[in-house]
């Protein structure tokens, strides 16, 4: 009987071994009711075999929805793919990772530098478009010509975002020489920043959407800063359409540190070569004033009545004729605390596209890519000319470590350093 009734069991339902000897008895009843009880007795022993049948164990219960849960997680999202982005000049093989959302923002990211080289957005007719300024190779961000320009297209800064007078700081009473890597100034970590080195990268998930996780130690005395540090930087396209950035630092001296993204961007994808027409509005009433080698004099002054004034919306080309040389400052962020705020917001009538962009940072640098002459080729055969792209790097000032008067940026043993910038992105339609 128990071999025939296994059987039975196993072909209409399925049931497990273990789970058919748990509804044996409950079986049993229903047949010896079929078998003594007219027609009603006969349907009252169908619902409670029914009943029996639908009966399973909490714990098997929750395991079912625990595996029904992982399959629909790991359908739903899975890690960013990888494939090669070429070798350096030394033979070091390099990633390209690239992380898609769920309506198909696409984001591509390798590990050379850390440099964001792809941004695939919507347009106000939900035409992809790439946005941001690079190449299609890890060659492109090692010519001649690339280095010779130093655009730093998409990388991660490091150690000090920005410029450093003189290439020198005191910290405890001991003068650091660094790198004069930008005339008498040091400039974006030196010769050798973290936009030239090769990241561990580790592919992703969370909830927020795909993830890439970089690390990088540096050691002590490189490029001349103290203490080896040790940087985390995770990049999250996220499922509401933004480019997330978190940084994390700790060292084991104290040292100045000023992490950021030196991303160009261009929402006009594929129609207008330069930025002049996007519309910008930066949260700042105030802007770091600097010489002639853009080192801050330490004047904080009020952009009202100049053409520094994005407190209402500006075209870049609007005002850019009255800077000598064009944008390339800090603005001092308006927040009120240390969270995130609003740094800024870009819009491009044309595509419709927008860009507000959030931080915990207390600057962000206003560039227009005044340096960019048309001698580099990047993808497409797009040839990147004066005001070729605008960057906005969420930051600390410029020349912090020798700014008494400026938020602090010397990162000391037992602390460690948090960051944070969301790329939001969106569209406007007529």
């Amino acid at each position: 009987m128990r071999k025939h009734f296994d059987q039975s069991f196993y072909y209409l339902t399925g049931l497990s071994p273990t789970a058919i000897d748990r509804l044996q008895p409950l079986f049993l009843l229903a047949m010896t009711t079929f078998s003594r009880a007219s027609s009603l007795g006969a349907n009252l022993a169908g619902v409670l075999l029914l009943a029996a049948c639908n009966q399973q164990p909490a714990s098997e219960n929750a395991n079912s929805a625990a595996a029904d849960s992982t399959q629909t997680a790991t359908t739903t999202m899975t890690a960013p793919a990888a494939t090669s982005f070429g070798k350096t000049t030394d033979g070091t093989e390099v990633q390209l990772y690239t992380l898609t959302n769920a309506h198909g923002l696409q984001a591509k990211i390798t590990n050379y530098g850390g440099t964001l080289t792809s941004l695939m957005v919507p347009d106000k007719n939900g035409q992809l478009g790439d946005i941001v300024l690079g190449f299609d190779s890890v060659s492109g961000y090692q010519s001649p010509a690339y280095v010779k320009s130093g655009p730093y297209f998409g990388a991660l800064i490091g150690r000090y975002g920005n410029r450093i007078a003189g290439g020198k700081f005191t910290l405890d009473g001991k003068e650091y020489k660094l790198a004069t890597n930008n005339g008498a100034n040091h400039l974006h970590g030196g010769v050798k920043g973290f936009d030239k080195v090769v990241w561990q990268a580790k592919p992703g998930t969370s909830a927020d959407g795909q993830n890439l996780t970089l690390t990088y130690t540096s050691k002590d005395g490189e490029e001349g800063y103290p203490g080896n540090l040790q940087v985390q930087v995770v990049y999250t396209l996220t499922n509401d359409d933004a480019l997330r950035i978190d940084y994390t630092a700790t060292t084991d001296k104290a040292t100045p540190v000023n992490l950021t993204n030196h991303s160009y961007f261009n929402l006009n994808h594929g129609t207008a070569k330069d930025i002049l027409g996007h519309q910008v509005t930066l949260n700042a009433d105030r802007y770091t004033v600097v010489d002639a080698g853009l080192i801050p004099t330490g004047e904080l002054r009020l952009v009202q009545n100049t053409p520094f004034d994005f407190t209402t919306p500006h075209t870049i080309g609007e005002r850019i004729g009255q800077v000598e040389g064009g944008y390339d400052h800090n603005w001092v962020l308006k927040s009120s605390g240390s969270g995130m705020h609003q740094a800024a917001m870009v819009y491009e009538p044309t595509s419709g596209r927008t860009l507000t962009i959030s931080t915990d940072q207390p600057g962000v640098q206003f560039y227009t890519g005044n340096f960019l002459d048309g001698t580099l080729t990047g993808k497409g055969g797009t040839r990147y000319v004066k005001n070729g792209g605008f960057c906005l790097e969420t930051q600390h000032f410029p020349d912090s470590p020798n700014q008494p008067k400026f938020p602090t940026t010397i990162l000391k043993p037992g602390e460690t350093l948090r960051s944070s910038t969301v790329h939001q992105f969106g569209v406007k339609r007529d």
